[in-house]
């Protein structure tokens, strides 16, 4: 009688298809404010800030090109003087200069006065600019428990604004800073003022 064949050994099951790989690392949870909603990203806070500054330029040419006009109309006339013998006068351009120096002046005054208006008067009551609406991303305070105030916003206003228009260079490093901020992705702006950045559900 023929011997039946000793029974095979079963083969390992194939690991779970769950089973990390070695040396895989699960991907982290996204960055999350400290009352725990999502952080805005760089794009979105980027994307805002180009439609809030076309927004602040556009209505700032309208007021500084009719002043320029008014400017060039007053001062160059009287440097293409004609005598009587039709000899052109030598042109005294310190008027001219004076104008362009006054005009530069007031276009910086005007906007000051315009950016505070519009990033601290109209954006410190809901959080969000024009650009931020649109991007829909809001400011809020890093104290989970507290409320955004005027004073929140004048902060972020002054180093964003007026340190950034006496050093130009300034801007770059604020609006960069958070690329590498940790954990909460603020600029230099967000964190003298105590703020952070959040999306906000559609």
């Amino acid at each position: 009688m023929t011997q039946p064949a000793p029974p095979q050994p079963t083969p390992p099951a194939p690991p779970p298809h769950w089973q990390p790989l070695v040396g895989h690392r699960p991907p982290l949870p996204p960055p999350v404010s400290p009352a725990g909603q999502p952080l805005a990203s760089f794009v979105d806070r980027l994307l805002a800030y180009l439609i809030d500054a076309g927004i602040a330029v556009a209505v700032l040419m309208v007021i500084a090109v009719p002043a320029m006009v008014v400017v060039f109309v007053a001062t160059l006339p009287d440097q293409l003087e004609v005598r009587p013998d039709g000899t052109v006068t030598d042109p005294d351009l310190w008027p001219f200069f004076l104008g362009i120096i006054l005009l530069d002046l007031g276009i910086i005054a005007v906007g000051a006065v315009l950016t505070y208006v519009y990033y601290v008067e109209m954006m410190f009551r809901s959080g969000q600019t024009v650009g931020k609406k649109v991007m829909k991303i809001k400011i809020v305070p890093l104290d989970p428990a507290a409320t955004l105030t005027r004073g929140h916003a004048v902060k972020r206003w002054l180093v964003f604004w007026v340190a950034g228009t006496v050093l130009p260079f300034f801007s770059y490093l604020d609006g960069l800073w958070q690329l590498w901020d940790k954990p909460y992705q603020q600029c230099l702006h967000d964190k003298f003022a105590e703020t952070v950045v959040v999306k906000v559900p559609a």
